[in-house]
């Protein structure tokens, strides 16, 4: 059944197809869209035939201990980082895999010569990347072992004299330094306000990479494609200078030693207010009584458990404000904005807690808790980025794009923070996942404030999102979603990433399954996968076993291919021409994609029937004829309601 509730009454079609000869319209072969569809991935004691962990599933972990120092001056950040790595996995390691995204901004990097001569987006720059000064590395508690990593583009192997056993831990110990990077950063960057500079500092420390049962080391290199991590414990300690306040994932450990006694109380006000209090209003931003010093250099400590990555954000022109967020089972959270004075007012800034309060409470109650002590939200350089616990946003934001993009960026939270996809190969999952999300989230945010959101690019004004992807599915060199993420161009990375891997969810949720066999499953898929890294082929199976349907043919047509859908009437009659004894409806599918939809059959006294048209009409035929009820019939029409991406509305409906 397709979910679809309309107050009529809803007949089976099933029980009224008559196979009065079938054929197959050009375009459409049972064979080829029922076939069984190949996952690409083995169910073994790893990963389950119902897309869940397996019970011998393993996961390595990675804790980090970063020391760091911002110097403004030179723009570059000097550090220490300790990670603390367990082998989880059956097999023995004979080398360490780090990641290395700064590299990417080094002039001969593979990022820089795969977007040529044009950059990033538009953006052009280079840095030195990330040079790591010393590497250690103790194994098992041993003494530590001075270790030349071989740095290859955005990667850096660490060869180990012993090996890692399986159980046994690693501790890495690396000092390195960089370049931060200016407005070319894009996803991390410093960059100029009104009255002084915003660092908006990510991938920042050299992370691990993921050893998991699928490719062992996945070692793909950083294109700008977003992150596969390990999950762990951060503690971190930021020494800036003293005139700077400091956001960061997590929470803020040593508050007594950065912050005021005025500051502390109004933030300790915030965690119980629903209102959003203002921790440094923007009036005060210039007020040197808001620093615990004038001059020199403070350090902030801050700490955040189970977590993939931490981001910050620092700056002397942040104002700040806070408020409570409230989670299911009682337990509560931290809505935070830093922004500097020019984005402040309620058509801005002002607003920005607010949204992130109201966005995390009702993803949390939707989907899964947050799990965290804070949601931040930064105006600054980096714009329209996402981290853990932290989102980067314009300066000039304001309004619904405001709204939109911060509920979009937290939305995040959720996919792939906690539910750990992997970005750099499937970033359909990342963003097509939480595009899907944040879509209910607009619809729902005080009462359809900014609704509806369907995708601000391609359906500006709340339009049709089964008309704006029309332009894609025709579009023979448009990629299909199952691409890898780096082969997508730019003209299709949010038409195909974002927009039509959200709506082949949406459309499964309210038209495939309805959300009651919909929510379940997709709700247990992120508790199981909760801080784990689930693969596509999970997904699907655990999509197929919750629902209980075999969605085959909605995956290879939507996800694997960029297939069209045209479903047709064709022909009608009466029997024996009397209206009194029925009619035969003559229906056809004439391309590959398919979906399950209606059928309205409306009478001449002004009543009208549905009757259900599921994907198993057309599982041995692409042509089929349906007995109608009696009654004088004015028209039938199939998709009635402009339910499904049908590219040619105009044989859908048929008059006698």
């Amino acid at each position: 059944m397709n979910g679809m509730k309309r107050g009529q009454a809803i007949l089976s079609a099933m029980g009224a197809l008559a196979l009065m000869g079938a054929g197959a319209p050009e375009g459409y072969q049972p064979l080829e869209t029922f076939a069984p569809f190949d996952m690409g991935q083995a169910v073994n004691d790893y990963r389950g035939p119902a897309g869940l962990p397996g019970p011998r599933h393993w996961q390595n972990r990675a804790d980090y201990a970063i020391h760091a120092t911002l110097d403004t001056a030179s723009k570059t950040i000097r550090a220490s980082v300790q990670i603390s790595y367990r082998n989880n996995s059956p097999d023995s390691l004979d080398a360490l895999w780090l990641q290395l995204d700064q590299n990417l901004y080094r002039p001969d990097s593979r990022g820089q010569r795969s977007f040529g001569a044009g950059g990033r987006r538009g953006r052009s720059g280079a840095t030195d990347g990330m040079p790591l000064e010393t590497v250690t590395v103790s194994i098992n508690g041993a003494k530590p072992i001075a270790v030349t990593p071989l740095i290859s583009d955005t990667r850096a192997r660490l060869p180990l004299a012993t090996p890692l056993a399986a159980g046994q831990s690693a501790v890495i110990t690396i000092q390195y330094h960089y370049t931060v990077p200016g407005l070319f950063g894009g996803r991390t960057a410093w960059g100029p306000a009104r009255d002084g500079e915003i660092y908006d500092v990510a991938q920042w420390y050299p992370r691990m990479a993921v050893y998991d049962d699928i490719r062992g080391w996945d070692t793909a290199p950083y294109l700008a494609q977003e992150f596969y991590l390990e999950y762990g414990d951060f503690d971190y300690w930021l020494t800036v200078p003293a005139n700077m306040l400091v956001a960061g994932s997590g929470e803020l450990v040593n508050p007594s030693e950065v912050l005021t006694a005025t500051q502390m109380a109004r933030l300790n006000e915030a965690r119980t207010s629903d209102a959003t209090v203002m921790i440094r209003a923007p009036g005060e931003i210039t007020d040197p009584a808001t620093r615990p010093k004038r001059d020199g250099m403070l350090t902030w400590h801050f700490r955040m458990k189970d977590t993939r990555d931490v981001a910050w954000s620092a700056s002397p022109v942040f104002a700040w404000d806070a408020a409570r967020i409230n989670l299911p089972g009682g337990q509560t959270s931290l809505a935070m904005s830093f922004y500097p004075a020019e984005s402040q007012g309620n058509d801005r800034w002002g607003r920005s807690t607010e949204y992130m309060k109201d966005a995390v409470e009702r993803f949390s109650k939707r989907w899964y808790p947050y799990p965290w002590p804070a949601a931040i939200n930064i105006a600054g350089p980096a714009t329209g980025m996402e981290y853990p616990g932290i989102v980067f946003d314009g300066i000039d934001d304001k309004g619904k794009e405001l709204f939109w993009i911060s509920a979009h960026e937290i939305g995040h939270s959720w996919f792939p923070m906690i539910v750990g996809f992997d970005e750099r190969r499937d970033a359909w999952m990342d963003e097509g996942f939480n595009t899907f999300i944040d879509i209910y989230e607009s619809d729902d945010f005080n009462h359809g404030e900014y609704a509806p959101k369907r995708d601000s690019e391609f359906a500006p004004g709340g339009g049709n999102p089964v008309d704006e992807i029309l332009p894609i599915l025709a579009d023979p060199a448009a990629p299909p979603i199952l691409s890898r993420s780096d082969t997508v161009i730019e003209k299709y990375r949010h038409p195909v990433t974002y927009f039509k891997s959200a709506l082949g969810l949406k459309l499964l949720r309210e038209e495939i399954l309805g959300p009651d066999r919909f929510d379940p499953a997709f709700r247990r898929f992120i508790a199981e996968w909760a801080f784990r890294h689930p693969k596509p082929a999970d997904f699907f199976r655990a999509m197929e076993s919750g629902a209980g349907e075999d969605l085959s043919w909605w995956w290879r047509g939507w996800y694997a291919n960029n297939w069209q859908l045209d479903l047709a009437v064709t022909k009608i009659a009466y029997v024996e021409d009397d209206p009194a004894k029925g009619a035969i409806l003559s229906i056809e599918t004439r391309d590959k994609l398919l979906m399950p939809t209606s059928l309205r059959v409306t009478y001449a006294d002004g009543h009208h029937i549905d009757l259900a048209v599921p994907v198993e009409t057309w599982i041995r035929q692409g042509s089929q004829t349906l007995r109608i009820p009696a009654g004088r019939i004015v028209k039938a029409e199939i998709d009635p309601d402009h339910r499904i991406p049908d590219r040619d509305r105009s044989n859908n409906a048929i008059m006698p």
